[in-house]
């Protein structure tokens, strides 16, 4: 039997899109699904919703419970990393508040900025020790990293560590999915080539039959036909010739030139929304408190329009109230999710070759991007392993734009691994975005004002 653990499984309703995943595969539908997480409450229910997954396929996996994270890892095959550490309170919303206390301002913070650097900061460690029990208890699984941020989880797992390792999103094929929508072409019919780093790797090719569909994507910009929650992209598009796969929100703070505090007008005429990830953050603990009862029992109907009020409370928007209603409907209706996670482990499995979009050390895979880094690149799967493929060169200026990315990600990395308190200001003093906004005195301020906040979420630096 496959062992299949999760780690963090209280993200329920993530957890709950990878479960379906893989137990709607016959050939995975008999394996060990052990469900790890600290907080009991929530492993219990997603222990329920994965009971009734099961029930729904027809399947009969044996289903675990831990919240002994050793007990959890004992010989798994795989394992999924879905957590956060620190939380939405109080990890995520110091790292939003403290900045902008300084003029600092932020969208999602997960991924690069000051944020990113300290979710990383406090992220590493508890991974590394992760790692080091599987050196032990499973040293030939394959560790699924969706924690962020990606890049420096994953650069740094794989350079401290012997786990085979390979990070996963989900923005690739879900920007393929939504240009798809915005050229009203089905996606079946689209082949894509995507390379770069995580939240920044951009379509190389886009194409219909051998046909290039990126004067069709122009099209959009010509006739003013840009989705209002998508503008950062398209001037991106204009500006580079290339479209990212990161949302606009993300993007926009990878970069110097969209969040200024002296510039209000940016943030309207690209419909920047400030302190995005506080608001989703929100409108998910709304989403729980509203529906946890049924989600739990399905017999306990939902109250639609009360839910629909509390979460309208939290900010949530219409389309955020579609997914939640859809959401719902899901536990009992399985579908195949867009994440790759399910995918990878059939295609190990069963030799089904298959190719996703994953997150690994470069080694050459990008030629003018560091060795030493942390590259999303397209990956063979099938019974011979992960194969990633080598790209070549980018078009230099997008290789360019990546560097500077690199560049905080490769110091985060250097100091998580040594602890050394010096490489965290260069982070911070080296970010676009940061930089744009602050100088080198605020700069060394607002790290040492987040340090001391942290407290015990981080390990001490020298």
């Amino acid at each position: 039997m496959t062992k299949i653990t999760f780690l963090g499984a209280g993200s329920t309703v993530f957890a709950k899109n990878l479960i379906g995943d893989i137990l709607s595969f016959p050939e995975l539908a008999d394996s060990i699904i052990s469900l790890h997480d600290i907080d009991s409450e929530r492993l219990e229910t997603t222990r329920i919703v994965t009971e009734r997954i099961a029930r729904g396929l027809g399947v009969t996996p044996l289903i675990e419970t831990h919240l002994d994270r050793r007990a959890a890892l004992v010989d798994a095959n795989y394992v999924i990393g879905i957590f956060q550490i620190g939380g939405y309170k109080p990890a995520t919303v110091t790292d939003f508040e403290i900045p902008k206390k300084y003029g600092l301002r932020q969208t999602i913070g997960d991924t690069l900025g000051v944020g990113g650097i300290m979710r990383g900061l406090r992220t590493i460690p508890v991974y590394l020790e992760i790692a080091r029990d599987m050196e032990e208890l499973c040293p030939d699984a394959l560790l699924l990293n969706y924690v962020n941020p990606m890049s420096m989880v994953t650069w740094a797992l794989n350079k401290a560590t012997k786990i085979k390792t390979v990070g996963l999103c989900h923005s690739v094929q879900g920007t393929a999915e939504q240009l798809a929508k915005d050229i009203d072409v089905p996606i079946e019919e689209i082949n894509y080539l995507a390379a770069g780093i995580n939240h920044m790797a951009f379509y190389l090719k886009f194409e219909r039959d051998g046909v290039d569909l990126y004067p069709a994507i122009r099209r959009v910009v010509a006739e003013d036909r840009i989705p209002n929650w998508n503008k950062v992209r398209y001037e991106m598009l204009k500006r580079l010739g290339y479209f990212v796969t990161e949302s606009s929100e993300h993007f926009s703070e990878y970069t110097p030139w969209f969040i200024k505090r002296d510039r209000p007008d940016l943030i309207e005429k690209f419909n920047i929304p400030l302190d995005e990830y506080i608001r989703r953050c929100e409108v998910q603990i709304a989403g729980w408190e509203a529906t946890k009862e049924t989600v739990e029992n399905p017999d306990v109907p939902v109250d639609i329009p009360a839910m629909n009020e509390k979460l309208k409370a939290a900010g949530a928007s219409d389309y955020e109230l579609e997914v939640m209603a859809e959401t719902l409907e899901s536990f009992d209706n399985v579908a195949q999710s867009h994440e790759y996670g399910a995918y990878i482990i059939h295609s190990l499995e069963t030799g089904t070759p298959r190719v996703i979009y994953g997150n690994v050390m470069n080694n050459g895979l990008i030629e003018n991007l560091p060795s030493e880094s942390c590259v999303e690149v397209p990956i063979l799967v099938d019974k011979n392993g992960l194969q990633p493929t080598k790209i070549g060169a980018l078009p230099p200026h997008l290789a360019a734009l990546m560097q500077t990315n690199i560049n905080v990600q490769s110091l985060t990395v250097e100091a998580a691994l040594t602890h050394k308190r010096e490489y965290i200001y260069h982070a911070a003093m080296l970010d676009p975005h940061t930089a744009a906004e602050l100088d080198l005195d605020q700069t060394w301020s607002l790290v040492d004002d987040l340090i001391a906040a942290h407290g015990n979420w981080l390990p001490e630096f020298e």
